[in-house]
């Protein structure tokens, strides 16, 4: 899977709650951010990939389910990264006692934390 990279002028940095209400203004478009503050634009999945996302995202969901120890979340969800990064992986995993321990407001938003477990399949 190839990616777009949109170049941003260094003069011109976008902040976290700006790159929030761009990604919100353009649900459309798979916006993540990186370290370093390049946006890029994540292209759709085709269907294999789609197929194999579903059923890894279904595995862990399930697993989560049984044992209650925390919450899944698929590749729509971002979350803002200890380095300054907003990603989505395909499917991840957060304790349940890091998730609490969120305000509703970070719950609300783009997570700021990394996730326990993250799922990232090759396209």
């Amino acid at each position: 899977m190839n990616t777009l990279p949109i170049n941003i002028p260094p003069s011109l940095r976008v902040t976290d709650e700006q790159f929030e209400q761009l990604a919100s203004a353009n649900r459309d478009l798979r916006l993540e951010r990186s370290a370093t503050g390049k946006v890029i634009v994540m292209p759709p999945t085709g269907g294999n990939t789609g197929k194999r996302n579903i059923d890894i995202e279904g595995q862990l969901w399930l697993w989560n389910r049984q044992t209650k120890l925390g919450v899944t979340f698929n590749s729509s969800t971002a979350f803002r990264l200890p380095n300054g990064a907003i990603r989505s992986p395909d499917a991840a995993w957060v304790s349940q006692k890091r998730w609490n321990a969120l305000t509703p407001e970070q719950q609300e938003s783009f997570p700021p934390l990394c996730p326990d477990f993250v799922l990232e399949l090759r396209s």
